[in-house]
């Protein structure tokens, strides 16, 4: 097993709060960022948390990929999101297509500042 594991947490995010707050909405341009990486999207689950004492609920979308996955959680009242994608690079390298991805997602919500890992996972053989 190869492959890349890369994970943002965003602070100060100063994008339109309806990307923080309308699960269907970002899903459906989740989707979209996937295509246009290059990579396969194979299913999707977005979900709304409730209303909280601390504000609005925040959404997770997340997209399944072939061999792969793409998640985003959001804290609307903190202006907070985090990005995980993984990609599986056994048969062929979709390291690039994953770091577009990241950087796709990551300028959508505008940070003031982010938080970027990046983990190899697997080894060679």
């Amino acid at each position: 097993m190869r492959g890349l594991h890369l994970t943002a947490d965003l602070h100060n995010c100063r994008g339109d709060p309806v990307w923080m707050l309308d699960a269907e909405k970002l899903g459906a341009w989740c989707l979209q960022a996937v295509t246009a990486s290059g990579l396969q999207a194979v299913n999707q689950l977005f979900h709304t948390c409730a209303v909280t004492g601390h504000g609005p609920g925040g959404i997770s979308v997340t997209v399944l990929l072939a061999g792969s996955h793409v998640c985003v959680h959001t804290w609307p009242g903190q202006k907070a999101v985090t990005l995980d994608v993984y990609v599986c690079n056994l048969g062929g390298d979709h390291s690039a297509r994953a770091h577009a991805l990241l950087q796709s997602l990551t300028d959508r919500f505008v940070p003031e500042w982010t938080e970027q890992r990046s983990l190899d996972r697997g080894d060679e053989s």
